[in-house]
């Protein structure tokens, strides 16, 4: 998926025949998630940080190649679903994606050289994102994807394709820098993002007694346990989704001076 991103990205440069500039930045922000220990609405709760370079073709196309990691995590004790609460599963999650996007501006937006100041854009991409779900039992840390809490013959991927999707607003704070701020979705192919997905397992199809303790937690809270074999863990929908969210600053290049002409 890396090697098929970076020649994605180098194709779309061969053939663009406009000026072009180079733009380099960093993001800083949070993350959150929506899946089957947060069903909805999406809620942050971790840090996010990124880098990445951008080849804008004009003042409206870009092609940026983006590298984030970021925190997801989620508790089912801190629902207000009382049902949820008495599942009692947690999880966190440190993400680390490598995407591809194509970047549009609704207004034409050349840093120190334009006269737009600011506009509002738009990305849409393709990318690929490494996970690996953990969650604390009597003060240890265990790592959750080896453990098949579904009973599941394998354990799952280790990474997911992802589609990266959102908008924000740039605007040029000083000669070549810019400023934006920004929210972005991502669609994956995993539901596993927080080890959870389906239906509790029969305890002789589980790993360990490691995974039987970490499959079903509800007899922490309850008197009884009540992840009875078949019965459902997760919420059923197919995927998980994630965001980051936050501010990036960046520093344009201009290679040609025609890039320069209105």
């Amino acid at each position: 998926m890396l090697k098929f991103s970076a020649a994605l990205f180098f194709l779309i440069l061969s053939y663009t025949v406009q000026a072009q500039t180079w733009e380099i930045g960093g993001a800083l922000g949070g993350a959150g998630y929506i899946g089957d220990l947060n069903p909805s609405p999406f809620k942050p709760s971790g840090g996010s940080a990124g880098l990445f370079v951008k080849r804008n073709f004009n003042g409206y196309l870009s092609a940026r190649l983006n590298y984030q990691v970021g925190k997801i995590a989620g508790a089912d004790s801190t629902s207000s679903s009382q049902q949820l609460r008495n599942r009692n599963l947690s999880f966190t999650d440190g993400l680390k994606e490598l995407s591809l996007m194509a970047e549009f501006n609704f207004m034409k937006y050349i840093p120190d050289a334009g006269k737009n100041k600011y506009t509002p854009y738009i990305y849409l991409g393709i990318g690929t994102t490494a996970f690996a779900p953990r969650t604390m039992y009597n003060g240890t840390e265990f790592s959750l994807r080896a453990l098949r809490t579904e009973g599941q013959t394998s354990q799952y991927k280790t990474s997911t394709i992802v589609v990266p999707y959102g908008a924000g607003i740039k605007y040029n704070i000083a000669g070549k820098w810019t400023v934006a701020a920004e929210l972005g979705y991502r669609y994956t192919r995993s539901d596993f993002l927080d080890d959870v997905s389906g239906f509790y397992a029969p305890h002789s199809q589980l790993s360990s007694p490691a995974s039987v303790v970490l499959a079903d937690r509800s007899g922490e809270r309850t008197p009884v346990y009540t992840g009875n074999p078949g019965s459902q863990r997760g919420d059923l929908r197919t995927t998980d989704i994630y965001a980051f969210f936050g501010f990036t600053l960046s520093y344009t290049f201009v290679t040609a001076k025609c890039y320069y002409e209105e």
